[in-house]
């Protein structure tokens, strides 16, 4: 996150949560062991990437006044708790079903450009004194991820039951973008 401008104590202390958050998910997800299995590999960094998101929401939520955002944070953490439930429901049997190593290959430097994209947006979030638009441009990024990485996994052999989860990913996430989108357009003119 970049600094252009003096920071309120509230607004380093948010950064500074956000900061270690993100540090960790990139570490968790760049650090998952990778297999043959898309099926797997999708389920071992989706699922630290929604832990963040969550952690991401909670943050936000120490601090936000506007009704909306807390409402999309609330959304974030339900949505994403029921989808890194579903997935460590199946994360062994899906694991399982293995990819022919050049499609597995594939997938795995595909989902490595995204990953390196979204984080560097991430971090790349100006610092301003406006909890609210920091949380936007970070999250904004964070749900693109995902859902790019989602119809990525999609075009690959799957174990059947990450399809309905995958497909429910996009489909909250890709609601998620409007409305943050929609509220930055609201909130975050002067950011």
């Amino acid at each position: 996150m970049t600094n252009s401008c003096e920071l309120s104590r509230n607004t380093e202390s948010y950064l500074e949560r956000y900061n270690s958050i993100l540090a960790r998910m990139a570490s968790s997800m760049e650090g998952a062991e990778l297999t043959n299995s898309v099926s797997g590999n999708f389920i071992s960094q989706m699922l630290p990437h929604h832990r963040a998101a969550i952690e991401m929401s909670e943050n936000l939520l120490r601090y936000t006044t506007d009704i909306s955002l807390q409402r999309i944070a609330d959304n974030i953490i339900s949505e994403q708790t029921r989808s890194i439930e579903a997935m460590t429901r199946i994360r062994r049997g899906c694991s399982a079903t293995m990819n022919l190593r050049q499609s597995a290959a594939r997938y795995n430097e595909c989902v490595g450009r995204i990953v390196e994209t979204m984080l560097s947006s991430m971090e790349s979030v100006p610092a301003v004194n406006s909890i609210d638009c920091s949380f936007i441009g970070e999250m904004l990024p964070h749900h693109e991820g995902t859902v790019k990485m989602s119809r990525l996994a999609l075009q690959f052999s799957l174990c059947p039951g990450l399809v309905p989860i995958l497909n429910d990913i996009i489909r909250t996430q890709s609601r998620g973008i409007r409305e943050l989108r929609d509220l930055k357009r609201a909130l975050c003119r002067a950011n």
